[in-house]
């Protein structure tokens, strides 16, 4: 889906590298408009929406009442286009007919958003509009402008990826497998409850004598 008709870039499976997340999307076109204004070019720059969810918000329930009168309102805005081209095709028409343009129209469009409902209302009797949303949205610069990207968004700039910490011999041990035979651990003094052999006691420190006088 492109915006203002515009196209996607050719390789554009390569979005680049983020610079920047936000938790809006109003807040990752502010920060787009800043890269483009210190002429990073605009072909190097994207938004990538994170964690995408759908949400539908049910606008109200479905009836013949309500499917009647939204389609009274489109029918009137077709009756409105087809006035519009009887009036321009012939100026002299009377204002009789505009008006009963007019009605044929909503009629039109009562019936078949009526008889529509007849068909879907078994399966869906509430009114709902749909849109996808992100949790985070990410600016992302490809490798040529990076660094003049990460220099015009300054402290709001994403940190680059660390490397991955390595897992401890805890993390990674695995129990024995059946069979396998397991090498006891060595055991410690106090382990063994005290039965080590006891330390020699170290010699008291004597105080120096002046030696005898002859």
């Amino acid at each position: 889906m492109t915006m203002m008709g515009g196209r996607f870039p050719q390789g554009s499976d390569e979005v680049g590298q983020p610079v920047a997340s936000f938790p809006t999307y109003d807040a990752a076109q502010k920060a787009v408009s800043s890269l483009i204004a210190g002429e990073v070019p605009a072909r190097d720059i994207a938004i990538v929406g994170q964690d995408l969810r759908s949400v539908e918000k049910v606008t109200g329930r479905l009836g013949y009442a309500s499917a009647a009168r939204s389609g009274a309102i489109n029918g009137l805005l077709l009756g409105l286009l087809f006035s519009a081209i009887l009036v321009i095709g012939s100026p002299s028409v009377p204002i009789q007919a505009f008006v009963g343009v007019l009605f044929v129209g909503i009629a039109i469009g009562m019936l078949l958003s009526i008889i529509t409902y007849s068909f879907v209302r078994r399966r869906r009797d509430y009114a709902s509009v749909m849109q996808v949303v992100a949790d985070r949205y990410e600016v992302t610069v490809t490798p040529a402008s990076i660094h003049r990207a990460r220099q015009i968004l300054g402290p709001q700039a994403a940190p680059e990826s660390a490397p991955p910490a390595r897992e401890t011999a805890a993390e990674v041990s695995e129990p024995p497998r059946y069979g396998e035979r397991v090498a006891p651990e060595p055991e410690s003094g106090d382990a063994r409850g005290g039965r080590g052999e006891p330390e020699p006691p170290a010699d008291p420190a004597t105080p120096d004598r002046p030696p005898a006088e002859r």
